[in-house]
């Protein structure tokens, strides 16, 4: 050390710089924060434990090669009762392994459904426990979600006390003779609860989809207009078209559209 230097005091603790990490560990670490920084309370705590779980597949992976070379090197009629240990203590391991890969593969499930429902919350600028009622009941009653949502934009603009002047009622617009036919026992108050509302909205929507054999276009005809105005325009050589189909498809993804056999406005 040169004079012109400083010298270290006493009791001092010299600064050391922790080794550079490797090109893998610090792509895994900026992905790490990426999700963390990127994600909300209940995403960020499921992207923590994604990654913390990845972390003990590796180990629990490691543990099982350790068991199987030991098994391997326990061959000698000596050791067998070693090697039966191993081989039980190996197939524990295994066991594990398979309960965790299923753990993990739910909370990517679940990691996935919570990221759609933020989204549909973030575009049609709506609360979180709504958005979460229409994705999760519309899957319930076979109905693509992102059919749902455009479905209510245009029936109420997600208004729960919405009624048109043809006294059609909630986020879904049903009218009371369909709801009560659907399920018997109702009353007419009951059609603004917001879960039950959307229920029969749906399972109405899936019946019509069901009755015009896939067809979307007539189906949403049918659920704008009544099965028997539509099939009435049909007889007639007619197109019962008005408008309504048009509006509930615009902007839904290819993907789900391709399903159905759609015919224009």
């Amino acid at each position: 050390m040169s004079e012109s230097e400083p010298k270290q005091r006493a009791g001092e603790r010299r600064h050391v710089s922790p080794a550079p990490a490797s090109g893998s560990e610090r792509v895994s670490q900026q992905l790490f924060e990426w999700e963390t920084r990127h994600r909300g309370g209940r995403r960020r705590l499921l992207a923590a434990w994604w990654h913390d779980s990845r972390r003990l597949i590796v180990a629990v992976s490691i543990a099982s090669v350790m068991f199987i070379l030991g098994a391997a090197a326990a061959r000698e009629p000596q050791l067998e009762d070693t090697n039966e240990t191993l081989e039980s203590e190996l197939r524990k391991t295994r066991s594990a392994l398979v309960a965790r890969q299923g753990e993990l593969e739910l909370a990517r499930l679940e990691l996935t459904r919570l990221s759609r429902i933020v989204d549909q919350s973030a575009e049609y600028r709506i609360p979180a426990d709504l958005a979460t009622s229409i994705y999760d009941i519309a899957l319930t009653e076979g109905i693509d979600p992102a059919l749902a949502f455009s479905l209510i934009r245009v029936e109420s603009g997600f208004t729960r006390r919405a009624v048109s002047s043809a006294g059609a009622i909630g986020y879904t617009q049903v009218m009371p003779s369909t709801a009560f036919w659907l399920q018997p026992g109702l009353g007419r108050d009951d059609l603004f609860e917001r879960d039950t509302n959307l229920r029969l909205g749906f399972r109405y929507l899936r019946m019509m989809i069901e009755q015009y054999d896939g067809d979307l276009h007539l189906a949403l005809l049918a659920y704008n207009r009544g099965p028997g105005r539509v099939d009435e325009i049909l007889r007639a050589g007619g197109d019962p078209s008005n408008g309504y189909s048009l509006n509930v498809r615009t902007g839904l993804p290819r993907t789900m559209t391709s399903a159905f056999r759609l015919r224009g406005d």
